[in-house]
């Protein structure tokens, strides 16, 4: 009995401490403001992205963590609300965006590609880079930790 209890409660002390991990906040700053950003760091949180959601904070967005630099292309596949789509580089720097990109009403989706080779794709309501003044060549800085990149 006192070996089951012992068990069932470290189960439930690392169960704990996984969910603190994962629900560790992650912040970002881009031309002095800064949003909380929910993270896609896998294939599958990459694919889905904002995808039902009805609405987007104008102090939230989704930045997307991919292990490589590459060109990129994002959709809009049951995206809900219009985004901006902004692409940084390796070194966090802004080298692509496509502002105000709309849901996708027909299929296929167009896709919206970055002009350059990206690492992070930060997704922010559309307009807000319009209203904060961000330009090519500004520098993302990303507060908390990423976690595995796959």
């Amino acid at each position: 009995m006192l070996k089951s209890l012992i068990a069932a409660s470290l189960l439930m002390l690392c169960s704990h401490a996984r969910a603190d991990t994962a629900a560790a906040p992650v912040t970002v700053t881009l031309h002095g403001q800064r949003f909380s950003v929910k993270l896609a760091t896998n294939e599958a949180a990459r694919e889905h992205g904002l995808m039902m959601r009805t609405s987007l904070a104008p102090d939230h967005g989704m930045l997307f963590v991919f292990p490589d630099t590459a060109p990129r292309g994002f959709w809009m596949k049951n995206t809900l609300i219009p985004l901006d789509i902004l692409y940084f580089d390796e070194q966090h720097k802004l080298v692509s965006a496509q502002l105000n990109v709309p849901p996708c009403k027909a299929v296929p989706c167009p896709v919206y590609p970055s002009a350059g080779p990206a690492r992070y794709v930060l997704e922010l309501s559309a307009g807000t880079v319009k209203r904060i003044g961000v330009r090519d060549g500004d520098t993302l800085a990303i507060e908390g930790k990423l976690g595995a990149v796959d």
